[in-house]
């Protein structure tokens, strides 16, 4: 038996027969879930204290996904979010990356591409505290952190970056979530703001140093 997760996936999905699928697996991953058909319904449930992440359709009946995201984004300490979508929408799977989606997964996807993306959410949530300062954070990269960071900051996916370093999916995924805590960032718009502020941090020490 799979232990059991004191994180609680979200799943947020109006097909009643997915949204059931998607429950069984998790919860055969050991991870608890709570049920919802609809935007609105989240919204409007009672708030759960325990870490977690959000596992939503794009295409939901009512307010879209990307509009559930927005409203979860005005929120003080915000979920992660991990979409999902039965159409591979180009545009709008970058405005929920852009947004600071986690992930974004085209149906239909196997177990280990939900359950890889779950753990990266829950993670998140796990090791960046939101009251901690850039400052606090530690900024000692490794070799492999630096590369996969120049990657992310060119745009690409974590399957692209792992064909250029021979490396599995996996790892890079491990390696992002690692580079997220170290940067105090809860999505990947976030790292690369804060990268560029601890840049521009070390050329003005740098600067300063000269003078």
């Amino acid at each position: 038996m799979n232990a059991c997760h004191e994180s609680v996936v979200h799943v947020v999905d109006d097909d009643a027969s997915m949204r059931s699928a998607l429950t069984r697996l998790l919860c055969a991953s050991g991870y608890r879930t709570k049920e919802y058909a609809s935007a609105g319904e989240f919204l409007v449930s009672e708030p759960d204290e325990r870490p977690g992440c959000i596992l939503i359709d794009l295409e939901l009946g009512g307010p879209s996904g990307l509009e559930l995201q927005r409203a979860l984004r005005r929120q003080a300490s915000p979920l992660p979010v991990v979409f999902m979508s039965g159409y591979g929408d180009v545009s709008r799977s970058v405005e929920a990356m852009k947004a600071g989606a986690v992930d974004f997964l085209v149906k239909p996807f196997g177990r280990d591409v939900l359950i890889g993306a779950i753990e990266i959410a829950i993670s998140l949530v796990q090791t960046l505290p939101s009251t901690l300062p850039l400052e606090a954070t530690d900024g000692t990269l490794n070799h492999r952190e630096k590369v996969v960071l120049e990657g992310i900051a060119k745009g690409l996916r974590n399957k692209q970056i792992a064909v250029e370093l021979g490396l599995c999916e996996r790892t890079i995924k491990t390696c992002r979530a690692e580079l997220m805590r170290k940067f105090n960032a809860s999505s990947l718009a976030e790292l690369l703001r804060n990268t560029d502020k601890r840049m521009t941090s070390d050329v003005s020490s740098s600067v300063a140093q000269m003078s």
